[in-house]
């Protein structure tokens, strides 16, 4: 069953795991079958959704307003996450020479009014700073934050791939709590478990989103060293824990890092949605979860 997360400092909910639309281009989907599938994954308790103005080429929001367009009224069960302040260098926007960040007030601004266009909605219930931008004013940001919120256009604010003196600069600058860091956590990328980002935010009581939980698929197909001694380490705690797919074990995994972490999935394939919620009631040993660490970090603890 997925529970809800509260964030305390904002009695904003999240559900436990959170649905990623990175892809939705991808998948081929008319329409309708968008719209189903936001149906079938709410109903399985899974109600948080991840954008970001660029995903998909800038196509995924608008692919899924237009699903969501078709039933209004599921709006008021979904807690929208989406992103801003990367510029991408494409057909849409040829005029400029390189991809780039931009946190200025008036782009976090303009990203977010069409980000509501995009998406088919009055409010977003969460925007997060997608990377850190050298150039990042806190006080300009704070600036746009506090206009987005003053008229309604965002509940809350995060960020993404912080590291935290990062946050902390940001936090520094605003009023209200910054509440999630999105950050990457799989068995074979977890550095954040060790340059501060996860300690800072469990100290804070703040949940981490964890994406590419399943490092994009390299678990299962990657053929170096690493890459074959975690799949092997997991299949083996998968036998012991009796379930037939890893990806429960990777999920199970990332929930043992004390901050709680809410992790994102990938796949527009709801069976997929289904393993993982299915997942959601195994708990791995400290002993299974050093197994992992150790056959991805390829020796022991110190």
């Amino acid at each position: 069953m997925v529970n809800q997360i509260t964030m305390v400092a904002q009695q904003l909910h999240f559900s436990e795991l959170v649905q990623g639309y990175w892809r939705l281009a991808e998948w081929g989907m008319t329409a309708q079958q968008r719209l189903a599938f936001i149906e079938q994954h709410l109903e399985l308790g899974v109600t948080t959704v991840d954008h970001a103005d660029i995903y998909g080429d800038y196509q995924c929001e608008v692919l899924f307003g237009e699903a969501l367009a078709l039933k209004p009224s599921l709006r008021q069960q979904l807690q929208i996450v989406t992103k801003c302040d990367i510029n991408l260098c494409n057909t849409k926007y040829p005029q400029r020479r390189i991809n780039h960040y931009d946190t200025s007030k008036s782009h976090i601004i303009e990203s977010v009014n069409k980000s509501l266009t995009n998406l088919q909605v009055d409010n977003i219930d969460l925007l997060l700073i997608h990377r850190p931008d050298v150039l990042m004013d806190a006080d300009e940001v704070a600036d746009a934050f506090a206009e987005l919120k003053q008229q309604g256009k965002v509940n809350h604010f995060g960020v993404s791939n912080f590291l935290p003196a990062q946050f902390d600069l940001l936090q520094s600058r605003l009023e209200q709590p910054l509440v999630t860091n999105q950050i990457e956590i799989n068995p074979l990328n977890f550095e954040v478990a060790h340059d501060g980002t996860l300690d800072q935010l469990q100290m804070k009581r703040i949940h981490p989103m964890a994406w590419s939980c399943l490092a994009g698929g390299d678990i299962f197909t990657g053929r170096s060293e690493q890459h074959i001694r975690v799949r092997e380490t997991l299949t083996e705690i998968a036998s012991e824990m009796g379930v037939d797919s890893i990806n429960q074990v990777i999920y199970a995994w990332i929930r043992c890092l004390p901050s709680k972490p809410l992790a994102i999935m990938g796949s527009g394939d709801i069976e997929h949605v289904k393993l993982a919620v299915a997942g959601l009631d195994f708990r791995l040993s400290r002993e299974q979860f050093y197994r992992v660490w150790a056959a991805s970090k390829g020796h022991g603890v110190p």
